[in-house]
C-alpha cells in the first residue's frame, strides 16, 4: 500500500575510477520547492533513529552511505491513506530520493555497519 503524497525519484550517480558522484538535489528536479536546511544523520548497524513528524515541512532524504530501511506512517487524518505504513529501503545501490510531505511520521534503521542519511527540509527547524 502507498501513502498518498510520498513520492520516490530516481537520481544520478555519475560513476567515476576516483571515487563516485552521487547527485542530491539541484533547483531544476520537479521535486524541489525550496531551501530551509540540510542536515545529516549518521546511524549505527541496528539501531533506530525516530520517530520523526514535521507539521509544516516537506523532507528530502537520501542515502549516500551505507543501507537503511525507512518506515512511514501516514498521520494526516484527512487523507484517503490515513494511517497506513510503508516501508523502503535506500542504499548507494538504490540511490533514490523520497519526498515526505508533511505530517508523515517516519523512522529509520540502518542496515549496515554504518550509514547516513541527508535530510534537506524547506524551511529552518523549529522545536514548535
Amino acid at each position: 500500500m502507498k501513502i498518498a503524497g510520498l513520492k520516490i525519484f530516481k537520481n544520478k550517480v555519475i560513476k567515476n575510477i576516483k571515487g563516485d558522484i552521487l547527485k542530491f538535489v539541484s533547483t531544476r528536479d520537479i521535486f524541489f520547492n525550496r531551501f530551509g536546511e540540510i542536515y545529516f544523520s549518521e546511524i549505527k548497524k541496528n539501531k533506530t533513529k525516530g520517530w520523526n513528524f514535521h507539521k509544516k515541512n516537506t523532507c528530502l532524504l537520501a542515502v549516500p552511505l551505507g543501507e537503511v530501511k525507512f518506515s512511514f506512517i501516514d498521520g494526516r487524518k484527512k487523507s484517503k491513506t490515513y494511517y497506513k505504513k510503508v516501508t523502503i529501503k535506500l542504499s548507494k545501490k538504490k540511490y533514490k530520493i523520497i519526498l515526505i510531505p508533511p505530517k508523515i511520521w517516519f523512522s529509520f534503521c540502518s542496515l549496515t555497519k554504518i550509514s547516513l542519511v541527508v535530510n534537506l527540509i524547506e524551511k529552518p527547524h523549529s522545536d514548535k
